[in-house]
């Protein structure tokens, strides 16, 4: 069975996915719609056939030992794919994701402005999280875009597989492919740190040690941007959390607080044009916000977001809100797609806005020092938000992103320090990764 007429199907369809498995036709995915697109069922074997065809001897041992892959293909005249094989009911099965050539720029995907702002951060982390075939690739291959575009520098991506080929414009962009390029995620994290990277994008955070990998690279100077599979903000905090046992709570806790930049959670929703649109929840690590974090205060957070849209804040419900009352989602699908029902209700039936909440402590500001360096210094107070303030002039002030925080082209030019080997910061670098990988 070649399946070359399948992924140009896809194509064709613009379909997101393509599934094979055995005992069901074959079927692509349209704007979140499974449609049939063979008569007859799929015999046992013939998927397994098909997937062996596509991998090598060495994907094939692999996923003999292992019962799953992921790999990427390139066929000509459609296009890139992401293949995931993997057993069921001791079948094997196929989804394949279609990959688009171009990269979306993030107006175009209906993503909040704050986003800019995050990518063009020195260091940090900084989250994507979402379900399965919420877009978190695409927004994420945005954001890097976005950077690539407007910022000089070394952007390294370390995928499985890799997504969206990115050509190098003022940033170099080196991009490593899990099986391909390296022989697994611990190895190309550990070594990543020879490769001078700028901003570091870890394709998905699975475990602890990647976590901690990723929270390494954030503490010691670089921007790393990564996925999590989570429905919100807060449920990604809880996951990172339970990566580390009870004793560790408190030091990832202090670690969050002082290193988080943002998490941006999506959802694709229908729209009334039948396309799909994202809602997205987007925290920004304030300080107050940090202090939460620290406390391991998460249930706080939400009614603080919800008062911080001079910061570029928004929960979910808020999102759905907007979409709704621009008329580009139904009624039924902002309900049923809300954090709390009951919450979003409110806002429909009486005019916006939030349910207020008594703390008063929402004067946010993006933290560009550590708070305990801040309360020590006690030299700058967070400015006052009114709630008349300009949105451009909020996220271009307010937000905290100071001057300073962003990389100055001209000096750039003058100082190519970026692409240079600092010895010394490495050997640090060096040594917070061995704790985390071991000496290998």
């Amino acid at each position: 069975m070649n399946i070359d007429p399948y992924l140009k199907l896809m194509v064709e369809q613009n379909a997101s996915d393509l599934f094979f498995t055995t005992g069901a036709p074959v079927c692509t995915k349209v704007e979140g719609v499974t449609r049939r697109v063979s008569r007859n069922v799929l015999e046992p074997g013939v998927v397994k056939k098909i997937a062996y065809s596509i991998m090598d001897d060495q994907q094939i041992r692999e996923f003999e030992m292992t019962k799953e892959m992921n790999l990427g293909i390139s066929v000509a005249g459609a296009g890139r794919f992401r293949v995931n094989a993997y057993y069921q009911r001791g079948e094997i099965s196929m989804v394949i994701r279609y990959i688009k050539g171009d990269i979306p720029e993030l107006e175009d995907l209906g993503l909040p402005p704050i986003l800019k702002k995050l990518v063009l951060q020195k260091n940090g982390l900084v989250l994507m999280v979402g379900s399965t075939g919420s877009g978190k690739s695409t927004s994420l291959a945005s954001m890097i875009e976005h950077r690539n575009v407007e910022q000089t520098g070394h952007i390294l991506t370390i995928e499985d597989p890799i997504e969206y080929a990115f050509s190098h414009k003022k940033s170099i962009i080196g991009q490593r492919e899990v099986g391909l390029d390296t022989l697994s995620y611990e190895n190309a994290l550990r070594e990543a740190m020879r490769e001078a990277p700028d901003l570091i994008m870890i394709g998905e955070v699975r475990d602890k040690q990647t976590m901690e990998a990723a929270i390494t690279y954030a503490d010691t100077g670089h921007l790393c941007l990564t996925t999590l599979h989570a429905v919100n903000a807060n449920q990604a905090l809880d996951r990172i959390v339970n990566f580390f046992p009870p004793e560790g709570k408190s030091q990832i806790l202090m670690d969050l607080s002082l290193n988080l930049r943002g998490i941006v959670a999506q959802r694709l929703i229908p729209d009334v044009e039948g396309g799909r649109v994202p809602a997205v929840e987007v925290l920004i690590n304030t300080p107050y916000i940090s202090e939460l974090i620290k406390r391991g205060s998460v249930s706080e957070i939400k009614p603080i977001m919800e008062k911080g849209a001079a910061s570029g804040m928004q929960t979910f419900d808020q999102s759905l809100y907007d979409l709704y009352k621009s008329e580009r989602i139904s009624l039924d699908d902002a309900l049923g797609n809300a954090d709390s029902r009951g919450n979003l209700e409110w806002q429909i039936n009486f005019g916006g806005g939030v349910k207020s909440v008594s703390d008063s402590s929402d004067q946010l500001v993006f933290p560009t020092e550590e708070p305990s360096k801040k309360s020590a210094k006690g030299s700058k107070q967070p400015p006052v938000l009114s709630d008349t303030v300009d949105e451009e002039e909020a996220l271009d002030s307010h937000v905290g992103f100071d001057d300073d925080d962003f990389l100055d082209e001209s000096a750039m030019n003058e100082n190519s320090s970026v692409f240079d080997d600092d010895d010394d910061k490495n050997s640090g670098y060096l040594d917070r990764l061995k704790s985390v990988f071991g000496d290998q």
